[in-house]
């Protein structure tokens, strides 16, 4: 399977796509700066404590305060917060983590009201960011992550992902982490440490120590509620996660997050910082590749997948649910079950891909096409099974039931991705009339007057249809060479696909959107 991964930087979002066999299979959308992602770690406040929930409100600098059950805490709780006391009560030289006394774990039947009070300073990391009218939900159990294990201070248990299937290479592994890693760490080793010798795991575990032995001076100077320690970008994150040596190219246009890309591959796999590439045609990436095409098609309501079927998927508060539809397609001499059969296990790929695409989380629901042969159920189980093997999220997969549903829990750490893919028709604004047709190079050429006179921009780019791009370009004495030559001033036409015949958009030269 060839990988490729795409990054789409503007002022102001990061549009991140993952690309396996020329398909879409993921799309990370992030505003800029913006906080409680996943993995960041905050010194908040308590501000209200629950008793009858066993829980407690913490300011971390959110909207809305962050929510932190006692059973989110972690055993080592006590350690943790005798951690924070001494950080931020010491003059002198802090101490580290590895010579600490622990404290004993805290009672997992306890009660918050034990171990916290309002108004009290607390190390807290973001397990899951905010989400429709929820807050954050923390936790303290504090992990950072790394591209072969993950770090767990104050604990001393080293696990192995259960996707390391062979005992031998458990067990070597196990043994290879508790001799190396400092008292009172923990490990937790990932699928991609498997096969992984000595000298690159001591020197990520060395790495990610480092990163958690620089909480203790930031402690010191963070008034509550304040950011300690963020989670990589959002783009590093996903290669340090998905990053595997079938990986294609990555494309980046933006320099400085090209370099932030570079940096990161020479440092986990050098041998493929040449697979980075600096993309800077004028012309937009996510158009020239076809993934702009592709979001379109695959984040409405219908989604066809193989032949006239097709998928209808709806989205509500509590769950989501997908019906499989097989449209018109039928086998000449195939019976209904041979043919549902083959439908469903055909959408099974197609629902593996978006509940990645859409990070859809919670309960899904899905309603396969009738089967009456409990072997073509289990068919159908056993496909679903194979193919969101490769979904990092956790999840769980329940048989079909005899009526052919089938439930899915997905686990939720961030917003569903939605994109609205209907329009409203730029040319009638929704009003089913349109312009005379005649007339729209004179709206451009107003507007592109209105730009350059009120406005005083240096530059813009004009983005059409290539239609309007190739009518605005026609001839030696085009209509675009007679505008620079009124105006003494760059102006570039852009033909996308994407934009509809009659639409025009329009952007200075940091190619901010001018809107009129």
């Amino acid at each position: 399977m060839s990988s490729e991964l795409f990054i789409d930087v503007s002022p102001s979002e990061i549009v991140i796509a993952l690309i396996e066999d020329k398909r879409l299979v993921e799309l990370t959308r992030e505003k800029s700066g913006t906080k409680f992602a996943v993995g960041d770690i905050y010194l908040g406040k308590v501000k209200k404590i629950m008793p009858g929930l066993n829980a407690t409100f913490v300011n971390v600098g959110y909207e809305k305060d962050a929510f932190l059950h006692y059973l989110d805490m972690g055993p080592q709780f006590a350690t943790l917060n005798k951690f924070v006391h001494l950080a931020k009560s010491r003059k002198g030289k802090s101490i580290t983590t590895s010579r600490m006394h622990s404290e004993p774990d805290i009672n997992k039947h306890g009660k918050i009201t034990n171990l916290l009070r309002s108004g009290q300073s607390i190390l807290v990391q973001v397990a899951k960011e905010p989400i429709s009218t929820k807050g954050p939900r923390l936790t303290s159990e504090l992990s950072i992550a790394g591209r072969y294990m993950v770090l767990v201070p104050f604990s001393d248990k080293v696990s192995v992902s259960q996707k390391i299937k062979t005992f031998e290479e458990r067990n070597r592994l196990k043994k290879l982490i508790q001799s190396i890693k400092p008292r009172n760490y923990g490990v937790i080793l990932r699928t991609a440490a498997e096969s992984k010798m000595v000298a690159e795991l001591d020197q990520e575990l060395k790495r990610l120590v480092n990163k958690w032995e620089s909480v203790l001076p930031k402690l010191k100077k963070v008034h509550p509620p304040g950011l300690v320690l963020g989670e990589l970008s959002r783009t590093s994150a996903l290669l340090r996660d998905v990053y595997n040596p079938s990986f294609g190219n990555i494309y980046v246009n933006d320099y400085s997050v090209y370099e932030e890309v570079n940096e990161y591959i020479a440092g986990i796999a050098p041998e493929k910082k040449k697979n980075v590439k600096f993309y800077d045609k004028k012309a937009p990436m996510f158009d020239v590749y076809g993934i702009d095409k592709q979001i379109k098609a695959l984040f409405g309501k219908t989604v066809t997948f193989k032949s006239g079927a097709y998928l209808i998927i709806e989205h509500t508060e509590a769950f989501h649910v997908i019906d499989v539809n097989s449209g018109n397609r039928a086998k000449a001499g195939n019976n209904q079950e041979t043919n549902a059969l083959e439908v469903n296990l055909a959408a099974c790929e197609e629902i593996a891909r978006q509940l990645r695409l859409r990070d859809m989380g919670g309960i899904i629901v899905i309603d396969f096409i009738d089967m009456h042969e409990t072997e073509n159920r289990q068919k159908v189980y056993s496909k679903m099974r194979e193919v969101m093997a490769v979904d990092r999220t956790k999840h769980h997969i329940l048989p079909l039931s005899k009526f052919c549903l089938m439930q899915i829990t997905r686990q939720r750490v961030r917003p569903e991705q939605h994109i609205d893919t209907s329009e409203v028709c730029p040319a009638c604004k929704g009003t089913g009339k349109v312009t005379p047709t005649i007339l729209f190079t004179d709206e451009i050429a107003s507007r592109v007057d209105y730009i350059f006179s009120d406005l005083s921009h240096k530059k813009i780019i004009i983005q059409v249809h290539p239609f309007i791009e190739a009518y605005l370009k026609k001839g030696f004495n085009s209509i675009l060479r007679k505008w620079r030559w009124k105006y003494l001033k760059k102006i570039e036409v852009v033909g996308l696909e994407s934009i509809a015949l009659l639409e025009a958009r329009y952007f200075d030269g940091n190619m901010e959107e001018i809107i009129f």
